[in-house]
């Protein structure tokens, strides 16, 4: 069977980008059709400032919407990335296949320094490398796929790289994995500057639907979105990004497609009021399964536990065959005491 791996990173509250872009297809597809693993890369927020306490928060509360978004633990693995040691074993051996040119071509390497730049502080080396870490998180599972948005192919790239390099010189051992990108909404736009993600660390929120958002406030959000000049409604990314991005949005919350959507609206007003209701409707029984799922922190905690023991057990036995194919001296074991004397 296909073997998937996709994570998340706690950094911030969930959005409506990441659910239609990500998590609803990782639920109503990639788990019943392979052998799927799904992460709270929990890691991965480290490589910027942050309040230790919050982190822990959204780590709970990530992994509490992934499964209010309709991932089961009967059929897929769902687990934290710091809970599982290989992801950081691997990481080490990567860094040595990898190189600094590689590290310092990641477009989000680039953003995001920038920004760290304009804000005056310093660059902490795992913003750096954890493209490297990414790589560690995905090959350790053998994944032939890795379901992402479009602004992460990139690191997937380079993890097919590594994996390729490692294999010529030291031996087969990694599966060599393939990006899939969904069909519609790949990347849901800010609603107020749709030239830019809807990101999960945005800092005014106005742009941004979250998924605990109450509808009210999802109406509010949608009604007040930027759209283009002119007058006729049509999807052109180009020269209309506003409108094809409310049109994006509702054929993700529909079913259609954003072009045949676009030929049934004469006004921007009635095509926000019906993208409003679509994402509340949408976004509805998310909140409702996430507060059930809040009501009973024993059976999330149960589930990252199991998650955690099943993702070590698939991922050792790659991770230890990489240690001894690079050269490294496997540990030694302990005298049995049961021996006699």
């Amino acid at each position: 069977m296909t073997r998937v791996f996709s994570g998340i990173q706690p950094t911030g509250h969930l959005t409506l980008g990441n659910y239609l872009g990500a998590m609803r297809r990782w639920a109503e597809v990639d788990q019943h059709r392979a052998d799927s693993l799904f992460c709270v890369v929990d890691l991965h927020a480290l490589t910027v400032d942050h309040d230790p306490a919050r982190l822990r928060r959204l780590s709970r509360q990530t992994a509490t919407l992934l499964l209010a978004a309709g991932l089961d633990p009967e059929v897929c693995t769902l687990f934290l990335q710091s809970h599982v040691d290989e992801h950081t074993r691997l990481s080490y051996l990567l860094e040595c296949v990898a190189t600094d040119g590689e590290m310092r071509r990641m477009i989000q390497y680039k953003e995001k320094a920038a920004k760290q730049r304009e804000r005056g502080g310093s660059l902490r080396l795992s913003l750096l490398t954890y493209p490297v870490l990414m790589a560690a998180d995905i090959l350790a599972y053998g994944a032939d796929e890795v379901p992402v948005g479009e602004d992460q192919t990139q690191h997937v790239e380079l993890a097919r790289d590594v994996a390729v390099r490692f294999n010529q010189r030291y031996g087969h051992t990694f599966v060599v994995p393939r990006t899939t990108l969904p069909p519609v909404a790949a990347r849901v736009m800010n609603l107020q500057d749709p030239t830019r993600k809807m990101g999960k660390s945005d800092e005014s929120g106005t742009g941004v639907v979250y998924l605990l958002d109450e509808p009210d406030v999802v109406r509010k959000k949608v009604l007040r979105a930027v759209t283009d000049s002119g007058r006729e409604v049509v999807h052109d990314r180009v020269a209309r990004p506003g409108l094809a991005n409310l049109l994006d949005i509702l054929a993700a919350c529909t079913g259609g497609s954003p072009e045949s959507l676009a030929a049934g609206y004469d006004s921007y007003g009635s095509l926000k009021k019906d993208t409003a209701e679509a994402v509340v409707e949408v976004l509805r029984p998310v909140r409702d399964r996430h507060r059930e799922l809040c009501a009973d922190p024993a059976y999330v905690e149960g589930v990252l536990r199991e998650g955690a023991r099943k993702a070590r057990e698939l991922a050792r036995p790659t991770v230890d065959t990489a240690y001894r194919a690079i050269g490294l001296l496997p540990p030694v074991a302990e005298p049995s005491l049961s021996a006699a004397p």
